[in-house]
């Protein structure tokens, strides 16, 4: 993500409600997404006529252009091609993963390249015992235990300190792992930029820290978007009291969802179960599409061969 480069005039500015930041909208589409991205000269193009849709765009060493809209509604996908040939976009590949799933790419040419995923998203518009309630009881159990086992929470806003050691932490676990997500730069330019937005909760065993997770606020919504647990914390069930704060915390402040992320059963069941403990239900994304709108008759017979895979509904 970093390394997407401006596409838009100097002069760029966001309209009045860009992004739908006054109501529920996925992290990649928000205002405050779009506001470090500017700061780090990297500002998206928007597209007015499409709910004010946010664009990426990366340029290669070869000169190639690539553009990312990433998990837009996409309500009307028949519009996509005018609004991006409105937008200086109409002769430029792009990478289409929307909100939800959107077989009607197919008719405008997109080609299907990875089937749907699906995140985790919790409500939090229910009251803290309806919220406890819905719990799983394995979730519940090391809840309780980690509030007996004296640990301490502290929440405050994320210090903009490039060697954090939760940041430093999630560099080794992103080589481990072998995924990637933000760069620290554009982590630490979310907190400067939208005040108060980004929260690190921590949790002390004693005067060791043993667990912290760092929560983006968005909108009306939220996402959960760096955590680490030392092996201390993990026998004390920190990861649970964080999360169970967090919640607690953000419904507090009148936040409706949480997003968890995407959860991976295969790669890692471990952190699904924690997710889907937390009384978070699944909601299918649209899966990952390519569309170059020269190219589109030309890849019109690939998009009818496996367009069902776009399709399919959660379970």
């Amino acid at each position: 993500m970093l390394d997407f480069h401006v596409s838009a005039s100097p002069s760029f500015s966001l309209p009045p409600q860009a992004c739908g930041s006054a109501g529920l909208t996925a992290l990649a589409q928000s205002a405050e997404f779009a506001r470090a991205l500017k700061a780090l000269g990297q500002a998206p193009v928007v597209l007015p006529e499409l709910h004010n849709s946010l664009v990426t765009t990366r340029r290669f060493a070869s000169g190639l252009r690539l553009a990312m809209i990433n998990r837009a509604m996409l309500p009307q996908p028949s519009q996509l091609p005018a609004a991006l040939r409105a937008n200086g976009l109409g002769k430029t590949p792009v990478i289409l993963s929307p909100e939800h799933p959107c077989p009607a790419l197919a008719q405008i040419g997109a080609l299907p390249l990875v089937s749907p995923a699906c995140v985790a998203q919790l409500d939090l518009g229910n009251t803290a015992a309806q919220r406890k309630a819905a719990l799983h009881q394995k979730w519940r159990n090391r809840l309780t235990r980690a509030q007996s086992n004296g640990l301490k929470v502290s929440r405050q806003n994320m210090p903009l300190d490039a060697r954090h050691w939760l940041l430093a932490a999630d560099q080794v676990q992103q080589q481990q792992r072998g995924y990637r997500s933000w760069p620290i730069a554009l982590t630490l330019a979310y907190a400067q930029e939208n005040k108060g937005k980004a929260k690190l909760f921590q949790a002390f065993s004693g005067s060791e820290v043993v667990a912290a997770i760092l929560i983006l606020r968005h909108g009306r919504g939220a996402t959960y978007h760096i955590a680490h647990t030392t092996p201390a914390g993990k026998s004390l069930s920190a990861h649970n009291l964080l999360m169970w704060e967090a919640m607690s915390w953000l419904a507090a402040q009148g936040c409706q969802q949480l997003d968890l992320g995407l959860v991976n059963t295969e790669d890692a069941p471990g952190l699904a179960r924690f997710k889907l403990g937390t009384g978070a239900r699944l909601s299918q994304l649209g899966g990952t599409w390519a569309l170059w709108l020269p190219m589109g008759r030309l890849l019109s017979p690939l998009t009818r061969w496996d367009s069902r895979l776009m399709s399919a509904t959660s379970r």
